[in-house]
């Protein structure tokens, strides 16, 4: 039985679409049934609609709270029956009631080998200033499982790429980047019964 993934998005959506193809493709035994996005002209949208894939839009300024909010979403995911959530951009800390809702069922990518460099404001390009702060001699993407925590829960695969001499957080991203799509759709391959 094929699996049901729904998708959550806040910019341009290239981790998205990498999933996207790679479940239309057959690559993974999977179908994507949604799109969601917290930002109207979020690129991600766009690439779903060219993929044939549903999208639903719900901004988060106007609500009372984060668990408002959350609990809205949730609402709005409910009729899809997802069985995995891929956070693919998705620029929010998700809330516990919204994590216990979907608990082991939620995949997010990090740009950094987890457990280094995660956690509370470690998105972007502040994950890159971090590692080439540090020194380190590699970095990478992880895909874990979203828990209560940020950027704690367990690792389902990793991929390391080097930190070269004379690297600006620019030119780490856009090699992390290049990595991130294969190890996302290899670790979702995984957990739908890929090898």
């Amino acid at each position: 039985m094929r699996k049901r993934i729904a998708l959550l998005a806040s910019g341009g959506g290239s981790n998205a679409e990498a999933l996207m193809q790679a479940m239309r493709a057959g690559e993974i035994d999977a179908e994507p049934v949604l799109l969601f996005s917290n930002v109207a002209g979020a690129g991600a949208l766009e690439k779903a609609a060219r993929q044939g894939v549903p999208t639903a839009v719900l901004p988060h300024q106007g609500f009372a709270s984060r668990e408002a909010f959350d609990a809205a979403v949730l609402g709005l995911l409910a009729p899809y029956r997802a069985d995995y959530l891929c956070l693919a951009g998705y620029l929010r800390i998700l809330t516990p009631g919204f994590v216990q809702a979907y608990a082991g069922r939620i995949l997010n990518i990090h740009p950094s080998l987890l457990p280094d460099f995660g956690g509370p404001g470690m998105h972007g390009h502040h994950v890159h200033q971090a590692v080439l702060a540090a020194g380190v001699a590699a970095s990478g993407a992880s895909v874990h499982l979203v828990d209560a925590g940020v950027d704690t829960g367990s690792i389902v695969l990793q991929q390391s790429v080097p930190v070269l001499p004379g690297d600006s957080p620019a030119s780490l991203a856009a090699r992390v980047l290049g990595i991130e799509h294969q190890v996302y759709v290899a670790a979702l391959k995984k957990l739908c019964g890929g090898a």
